[in-house]
């Protein structure tokens, strides 16, 4: 298959910014592609509940060793140039899936938060529509016309800012790496374009540029770099350049129904240390190893 059929197969449209559109096959080779192993019982099951107890996670060894340690794999001393310096913060994320209505605002603000290119067919969030009691990644809609179906239930996805990132490990030039605040950055003009982080990701969240990001001119916002990112590999970056100024995700800002909640795993205070204490929480794919630092209620 040629790269340009690769680029253009599965491509779902959706009334995104700008004719942006998403495509089902870039996640389900992610995520959904081992759903046939599952069903073999050949690898565990995609979403677990191992770590969920009703009182929260108290003792939780996972959360305690991402407490624990720094948090830096791969560092290189400084961040990306656009971002300040990373600061004693472990950043981390809960998203309600019983509070979700997939209206997918967290995705059309993240798009024009972080100059994805219009035409790049792709977004960094998707959001999954399943059959209520019912969780198939595999046959999960993208491309639904419109959330707040009464009998489905919606499943936010993106980088899951991993504790332990595949894809940093598997990067050949160090152009990604996991700042000491738990954030995964990568650098674009050091990204040599191999996609091997796309390979080793678990979760589809990675996703290659092939042709030059365009975004109207009243559109680009400054904060984030555009044509840097042609030709290479892109991702959520928790909205690092916010975040590191003491704002949150556009996606958390852009939630009607506040089913996101992002904040400091280090403040006890904090929204996602006191539901992660209080809630029953889950992780996708926790049995991998990652540590994600996403974790779902609900």
């Amino acid at each position: 298959m040629s790269e340009d059929s690769t680029r253009s197969a599965g491509q779902a449209p959706l009334d995104l910014p700008e004719g942006c559109t998403l495509s089902r096959r870039t996640f389900l080779g992610g995520v959904g592609a081992t759903a046939g192993l599952v069903l073999a019982g050949a690898v565990p099951a995609l979403v677990s509940s191992a770590q969920a107890t009703e009182g929260g996670v108290p003792g939780n060894e996972s959360l305690s060793g991402v407490l624990e340690e720094d948090g830096a794999v791969n560092y290189p001393g400084k961040t990306v140039h656009y971002a300040e310096p990373p600061g004693d913060e472990k950043w981390a994320m809960v998203i309600d899936v019983k509070a979700c209505i997939g209206c997918r605002r967290c995705v059309y603000a993240c798009v024009k938060e972080n100059n994805i290119g219009r035409n790049s067919g792709f977004t960094y969030i998707q959001v999954l529509e399943m059959d209520k009691g019912k969780v198939d990644v595999e046959h999960a809609s993208l491309a639904y016309e419109q959330g707040g179906d009464p009998d489905k239930w919606y499943m936010p996805v993106q980088c899951m800012q991993c504790a332990k990132p595949p894809c940093v490990y598997g990067c050949p030039v160090t152009a990604t790496w996991r700042d000491p605040d738990g954030i995964v950055v990568i650098d674009y003009e050091k990204c040599i374009a191999c996609r091997n982080c796309i390979v080793t990701c678990p979760y589809g969240a990675r996703h290659f540029n092939w042709v030059e990001p365009e975004v109207a001119e009243a559109e680009i916002n400054p904060d984030v770099p555009l044509h840097e990112k042609a030709g290479v590999i892109e991702k959520c970056t928790f909205c690092i350049h916010r975040t590191r100024e003491g704002g949150t995700t556009a996606c958390t800002e852009a939630c009607p129904v506040g089913a996101r909640k992002f904040g400091d795993l280090n403040d006890p205070d904090s929204e996602v240390s006191i539901l992660l204490k209080t809630r029953r929480v889950w992780r996708l794919k926790e049995e991998y190893g990652t540590e994600p630092m996403i974790w779902y209620v609900g």
